[in-house]
């Protein structure tokens, strides 16, 4: 018996496993970033094209990261994600996205970030 996924279902779990290569972008799609360095009057705004890409900034580099309460809709998806990096920032990020035909056509990401442990 074959199994058969949906474009969602891929999405969400190459989200979820941290596969930058399987997160599809529409060729229209936007980006929206809000951060410390992207405040709301100034938000980091990317448009066009983007075959794939991490779904945060936070993804990369992280020595540790955990998504939490994925869901997910025909249309939509929103999720938490929080990360640890080598030096000790710890990072919450909370996405939220628009889809169509399981590819994303505008997203934005809300991060926070923490001072580095000591």
């Amino acid at each position: 018996m074959t199994t058969v996924t949906s474009p969602i279902t891929n999405l969400k779990d190459a989200i979820e496993s941290r596969d930058a290569e399987g997160v599809w972008y529409a060729d229209d799609a936007v980006l929206t970033i809000l951060d410390r360095d992207n405040p709301p009057a100034a938000p980091g705004t990317y448009h066009g094209c983007r075959r794939s890409a991490p779904t945060t900034a936070t993804s990369a580099a992280a020595i540790w990261s955990t998504r939490r309460r994925l869901i997910s809709t025909a249309d939509g998806l929103g999720y938490t994600q929080r990360c640890r990096y080598p030096d000790g920032t710890r990072v919450v990020c909370v996405t939220v996205a628009r889809l169509h035909d399981g590819k994303i056509t505008r997203q934005t990401v809300v991060q926070v970030w923490d001072a580095p442990s000591s």
